[in-house]
């Protein structure tokens, strides 16, 4: 499919102040450090989680799945409360949800209250994750928008990265571990509620809810005083044309973008990658036989480290290649790699380091493409009445595959075995191939204005 036509050089601001850009944008992605720890931190309390609370499977599975049942609701308020309160008091009401399930977990006395809690910030990671990429989205200038909502994504990793080594460390303590596992998120969800309050609400959000002189004063710290008004121009004649509400969204000229970011969403998240970053010290452990749990918990630290380093290489290369090929690229080398990892549990004792290997090389694939890119993608696509609505139904969408992956990975595992529940995440990750390279357009150097005007076209 052919792709639109980046901007050239001479369209673009020169004048744009891209240190406060970079700042607001910072800000910002400080909630994919928390969307990040909390679902990651999952990972090495489970084995403590496990024994404190007595678990059977299905139990350590709906352990794993709660938060994700609260990110599918959150997701499902983003566009209502990023439409009516702004991007960033919505920011806001996510990032109190995030320090109240951080405590609550830590403190709690029962499994029922536990998951209580985990859901809570499922709450704020659905409102995040949807709202953090479009905020992003919406002061980004073209040429580098890109590598500033990927910020998210590497945030996202980063959290990841600190939950497991904090994991690491923690699991020294004992039985009770898992609850400072839990509890320490508590300081960082206080740091991005006070980041907040110093950075502006979304200039696109302003104008088109008849903000327009606070609308201006932000695009004018953004673009600088002498882009501003080219800026102003172009979102006010966007706004113009576009219809908003939920008409508009499910029309017939809105629903291709839709279908398309839906179905991006979901696929990304069937491919399995959750069943790694969640499940990943049950597996190294199953597989590391006689080795101690706090090493099975370590070796996630590796994973999370490969994780961010890819995902720091999408950000150099996703607004120079596009966002198209990188995701090609990765899918195909998550196929290949879920491939060879399936066909390696078949090796017995002898093939973990090659299951190692691979599980690394899945990642790095992953990170390097759909990780950032789809968080990207859809927050691109929308027009701006719509996008936090449109944004949130995606939203949706991903997290309930994910639910679905991660609340059905141990029941596949115990029917199919680890090789055969690979070999369906690499039969996924083909399928996922061929629909990018049938239907996903490049949107790589165009202004969200001039993306809207590509899809009218169409």
């Amino acid at each position: 499919m052919s792709g639109i036509e980046p901007t050239t050089r001479s369209e673009r601001s020169a004048t744009s102040n891209s240190a406060y850009v970079w700042f607001v944008a910072s800000v910002a992605a400080a909630s994919g450090f928390l969307f990040g720890f909390d679902t990651a931190v999952i990972n090495g309390a489970l084995v403590f989680l496990k024994v404190h609370f007595g678990l059977t499977s299905f139990q350590t599975e709906i352990a794993a799945s709660s938060l994700l049942l609260g990110c599918l609701v959150g997701a499902g308020a983003a566009g209502k409360c990023s439409d009516l309160f702004g991007r960033r008091k919505s920011l806001m009401g996510a990032a109190l949800l995030f320090a109240v399930s951080a405590l609550g977990s830590a403190l709690a006395v029962s499994f029922v209250f536990f998951t209580c809690m985990r859901g809570i910030g499922g709450l704020a990671i659905g409102l995040a994750s949807a709202l953090t990429p479009v905020y992003i989205s919406e002061v980004a200038p073209p040429e580098s928008r890109g590598r500033l909502v990927s910020l998210n994504q590497l945030a996202i990793v980063t959290g990841i990265l600190v939950a497991y080594l904090s994991n690491w460390q923690l699991a020294g303590l004992g039985s009770t571990s898992w609850r400072w596992m839990f509890g320490v998120a508590t300081f960082p969800s206080v740091g991005f509620l006070v980041g907040l309050f110093y950075i502006p609400e979304s200039p696109r959000w302003l104008v088109a809810n008849n903000q327009r002189e606070a609308g201006y004063a932000v695009l004018e710290k953004i673009a600088g005083p002498h882009g501003v008004q080219a800026e102003m121009n172009a979102i006010e004649l966007a706004i113009s044309e576009e219809g908003g509400g939920a008409g508009e969204l499910f029309s017939e000229h809105m629903r291709p973008r839709l279908l398309i970011a839906i179905a991006l969403a979901v696929l990304e998240q069937i491919c399995g990658i959750n069943t790694v970053l969640y499940y990943g010290s049950l597996i190294f452990a199953q597989q590391f036989h006689g080795q101690s749990m706090k090493l099975a918990i370590g070796v996630n630290v590796v994973v999370g480290l490969v994780n961010l380093i890819f995902t720091i290489v999408a950000m150099f290369f996703i607004d120079r290649w596009g966002r198209r090929l990188l995701f090609l690229v990765a899918t195909a080398g998550m196929a290949i790699s879920l491939t060879v990892l399936a066909a390696s549990f078949k090796l017995g004792p002898g093939g973990q380091y090659l299951i190692f290997g691979c599980i690394l090389a899945y990642i790095a694939f992953f990170a390097v493409g759909l990780g950032p890119g789809v968080w990207v993608y859809i927050a691109e696509i929308f027009p701006t009445r719509v996008r936090g609505q449109a944004t949130s139904i995606a939203t949706m969408a991903l997290w309930s595959a994910c639910l679905v992956v991660t609340l059905t990975f141990l029941s596949i595992v115990d029917s199919m075995g680890l090789s055969g529940a690979f070999a369906l995440y690499a039969l996924l990750s083909l399928i996922t191939f061929v629909f990018i390279w049938k239907w996903i357009p490049e949107t790589r150097g165009k202004s969200l204005e001039q993306i809207q005007h590509y899809w009218s076209q169409r």
